[in-house]
């Protein structure tokens, strides 16, 4: 195995090679459009040394026939903004992933990598924590990014609202209620972010924005307030999770999650698309009615495609990128 020479070599670099793991996240929830987002319990895990040369990329599970094995990884070119940003050069890298988080299905791949990169590079950095703090690191997760409403609860966990400051990115952070749990919709079909994006107007009538700025508020609230009733709670997320600002424009590039949200919701379900889609996400309530969230997956099958839908039970994610210890040599 190669690794860093001599350690007089590099005195900051640490020649053990470090695991992180970044969850999934759901964006926007809805009404909170770029700003809300939770941590889901599905785990990408990246394994990162330091080698004296070269660059090795090895990449397994989701994605694994279509991402690059070069420079151009986003792993690897968040690994080399976060050196940079510490003024750290590196000779050269050595990146395992083992990819769990679906891509380009609006549950966070992305965000999950830059943010997987940003805290391996400070983990194996020996004063990482000092050179890269934790609004540093959020900040340039947000600055590869472009949005941090994904790149927040995958730093942090839990649910999150994120903000843009004069000086930066801010973020807070709340525990959603014990019972609140997920449910996620996976469609076979990727969608890009990037088309997603592109079917929102310029403008929108203030009557939709102040209607979801009160959703917003009251999805805060349904989400975390203490002591309300399962049905209650069930009842208030239904109400929380309406939105007017971008998934209506976006359904016709997604009809099959469009339907699947409407049959959702008819039935009582609070469902919103899953960041930019198309995957769909369901709050589940313990206590309240079950979600039989099988049957749904099947309606969602066209006839004869018994494999078009899969469904996550997901519990949210109460910590976000979890850095293991760093590992003796040869173990990564």
């Amino acid at each position: 195995m190669t690794g860093v020479g001599a350690p007089g070599a590099h005195p900051r670099l640490r020649a053990e090679p470090v695991t992180v793991r970044p969850p999934a996240t759901s964006a926007n929830l809805g009404p909170g459009f770029d700003a809300f987002g939770l941590a889901l319990e599905l785990r990408d895990e990246v394994t990162v040394q330091i080698l004296d040369a070269g660059l090795e990329v090895a990449i397994e599970g989701e994605g694994a026939d279509s991402v690059p094995r070069n420079e151009n990884h986003l792993i690897v070119r968040s690994l080399r903004a976060a050196f940079h940003r510490m003024g750290v050069e590196v000779p050269g890298l050595r990146v395992r992933c083992v990819n769990r988080i679906p891509h380009g299905r609006g549950l966070g791949s992305s965000s999950a990598a830059i943010c997987a990169g940003i805290m391996a590079a400070r983990a194996l950095v020996a004063d990482g924590e000092l050179l890269l703090d934790a609004y540093g690191a959020l900040d340039l997760a947000n600055e590869i990014e472009g949005h941090p409403d994904n790149v927040a609860p995958c730093l942090v966990g839990g649910f999150t609202t994120a903000w843009q400051q004069p000086d930066g990115v801010d973020v807070l952070r709340l525990d959603p209620a014990d019972e609140v749990s997920a449910v996620v919709f996976i469609p076979a079909e990727p969608l890009s972010t990037h088309v997603a994006r592109g079917l929102l107007p310029k403008d929108v009538p203030h009557a939709d924005a102040s209607f979801n700025a009160g959703r917003s508020g009251l999805l805060a609230l349904a989400l975390t307030a203490p002591g309300l009733g399962a049905e209650r709670r069930r009842e208030l997320l239904l109400a929380g999770t309406e939105d007017r600002l971008h998934q209506g424009y976006r359904a016709p590039a997604m009809p099959a999650s469009a339907q699947l949200i409407a049959r959702l919701r008819a039935d009582g379900r609070p469902a919103v698309v899953s960041g930019a889609g198309p995957s769909v996400l369901a709050l589940g309530v313990a206590g309240a009615v079950g979600l039989p969230w099988a049957e749904y997956a099947r309606s969602a099958n066209p006839a004869g495609d018994g494999g078009r839908w899969r469904a996550l039970q997901l519990p949210v994610a109460a910590v976000g990128v979890v850095v293991d210890e760093v590992r003796a040599a040869g173990r990564g």
